[in-house]
C-alpha cells in the first residue's frame, strides 16, 4: 500500500516530475510581446545576413514559437521600403543603414529624407575584415601609396565608394589625387582589379573573390591599418564615420601585408545591422526581440553553430556607435550590466543628432518640394550640411 510498482516512482511523483516538465518547457513570461510572426529584410538568399537571419529564425521557433519571415532585397532601398511602408518590423541591412537616418545618396532624395532608425542588436565583431584590397603588383603599401593609382568607383554602390574613399583619407589621398574608373557593379570591378583597369576595390577579407585576385598574375595586397596612427584614423572617420579599428586575423591571402604576418591592423563594421523605426517599435517588442538574439546563441537550440555568428553576443556588441538604440534594448542592456552613463549620453547626443537632420529636412522639404529632382537633391545636401554645422555636429557624406 502507498508504493507503486517495483522500479517506479509513486503516481504522485510522476505527475509532479511531469508538471515541473511542462512548466520548463513554457516560453518565458516576456516573450509574450514577441509577435507570432516576425518579418524582417535581409540581404539576398545567398548572402551570410539571409543565413544569419534563418538560424536565428529557426532558434526563434524552437524556444518562443515564433516565426521569423526574412524578406530579401537586392538593393539598400529595397531592403528598407517594406519597414518604411509597415510591411516589416526590422531591416538586417548592411552599413547603407546610416545613410538612412543621414538623408544621403540614396535616401536624399524626395521619396526618403532622413528617418528616425533604432538600432536593436548587430552582428558586431569578429576575426575578419571589411576593408579593401589592391592588387599585389600595383607598387601600394601603404595607404600613403594609393596616390596616382586606379581607384574603382561602382555606380549606385555609396557605401562601397565611401569605404575606399575612407582607405584612402587614412594615407591623405584624394579623389583629386587618383585615376577614378567606373564600373556598373562591384562583381564587375573585382574583375577590373584582377585585370588589370583598376587597382583597388571593397571586399570583405573572406570574400571568394579575393583568392581569385590572389591567384591571378597580380596577386593581392592588404594596406594595414597601423590603430596608433591617431591622425589617419582620424582622417578615415571623417570619411566614415562608421569604421571601427579590428585586428584581422581572418581571411584569405592575408600574409600579403607590410608585415608579412597572416593578421594585421584593419577595419570592420557590424554586419548585419538590425534597425527599425522608432515609431513603429514597442520597448516591449525591441525588449523581447533583443533578449532573445542575446540569450538564444548558445545552447541545442541555440544559433551559435552556424559560422560568422559570434558578433551577435552580448559581449560583442558596440553601444558607442552611429545608431541610437530602441529603448527596449536599452531596457535589455541595462539588465545585462551592459549600460552606463557613457552609453546613455552617446544614445542621446545621436537622438539629438537625428532631430537636427529631420527637423532640418522637412524645412527644406516644405519650402523646396517643387524643385526638379537633382536640384532639390543638391540643395538637401547643401542645407543638410549647413543644419549640422549650426548644431556643432560634424557633417560627414557631403
Amino acid at each position: 500500500m502507498g508504493r507503486g510498482v517495483k522500479g517506479r516512482e509513486p503516481m504522485h511523483l510522476r505527475i509532479l516530475a511531469a508538471m515541473a516538465a511542462v512548466v520548463g518547457l513554457a516560453a518565458p513570461a516576456w516573450s509574450a510581446e514577441l509577435p507570432k510572426t516576425v518579418t524582417l529584410t535581409a540581404y539576398t538568399t545567398t548572402s551570410s545576413g539571409y543565413a544569419q537571419s534563418i538560424a536565428i529564425g529557426g532558434m526563434l521557433k524552437k524556444k518562443y514559437d515564433v516565426e521569423l519571415r526574412v524578406i530579401p532585397g537586392k538593393n539598400d532601398v529595397s531592403r528598407m521600403i517594406p519597414v518604411k511602408k509597415k510591411r516589416a518590423h526590422l531591416c538586417a541591412c548592411g552599413i547603407a543603414a546610416s545613410f538612412t537616418q543621414e538623408g544621403v545618396y540614396l535616401f536624399g532624395s524626395k521619396s526618403w529624407g532622413p528617418m528616425a532608425v533604432r538600432n536593436l542588436y548587430n552582428n558586431a565583431k569578429g576575426p575578419h575584415g571589411l576593408m579593401p584590397v589592391v592588387a599585389g603588383d600595383a607598387d601600394i603599401k601603404t595607404a600613403a601609396d594609393l596616390k596616382g593609382k586606379k581607384m574603382a568607383w561602382i555606380k549606385g554602390a555609396p557605401a562601397l565608394n565611401v569605404n575606399l574613399s575612407a582607405l584612402m583619407a587614412f594615407g591623405g589621398v584624394t579623389w583629386d589625387d587618383v585615376t577614378r574608373v567606373e564600373f556598373p557593379g562591384w562583381k564587375a570591378a573585382v574583375d577590373g582589379v584582377i585585370g588589370g583597369q583598376a587597382d583597388a576595390v571593397m571586399v570583405s577579407t573572406m570574400s571568394p573573390h579575393v583568392n581569385r585576385l590572389m591567384a591571378s598574375p597580380r596577386g593581392n595586397w592588404w594596406v594595414s591599418l597601423p590603430h596608433d596612427d591617431k591622425e589617419g584614423w582620424a582622417r578615415a572617420k571623417a570619411v566614415a564615420p562608421f569604421w571601427n579599428p579590428n585586428r584581422v586575423t581572418l581571411g584569405i591571402g592575408l600574409e600579403n601585408n607590410i608585415s608579412g604576418e597572416p593578421e594585421f591592423d584593419g577595419q570592420m563594421y557590424p554586419y548585419p545591422i538590425v534597425i527599425g523605426l522608432a515609431d513603429d517599435l514597442s520597448d516591449d517588442f525591441t525588449y523581447a526581440m533583443t533578449k532573445a538574439v542575446m540569450e538564444g546563441y548558445e545552447g541545442a537550440d541555440g544559433y551559435g553553430t552556424l559560422k560568422g555568428t559570434a558578433g551577435y553576443q552580448l559581449e560583442a556588441q558596440n553601444l558607442k556607435w552611429v545608431f541610437p538604440y530602441a529603448g527596449g534594448s536599452i531596457r535589455y542592456y541595462k539588465e545585462a550590466g551592459a549600460w552606463g552613463a557613457e552609453e546613455e549620453a552617446h544614445n542621446n547626443a545621436l537622438l539629438k543628432r537625428q532631430d537636427v537632420l529631420i527637423g532640418a529636412w522637412k524645412t527644406y522639404y516644405a519650402a523646396n518640394k517643387d524643385m526638379e529632382d537633382d536640384a532639390f537633391e543638391a540643395g538637401w545636401a547643401e542645407a543638410r550640411k549647413e543644419a549640422l554645422t549650426a548644431a556643432g555636429l560634424d557633417a560627414p557624406f557631403s
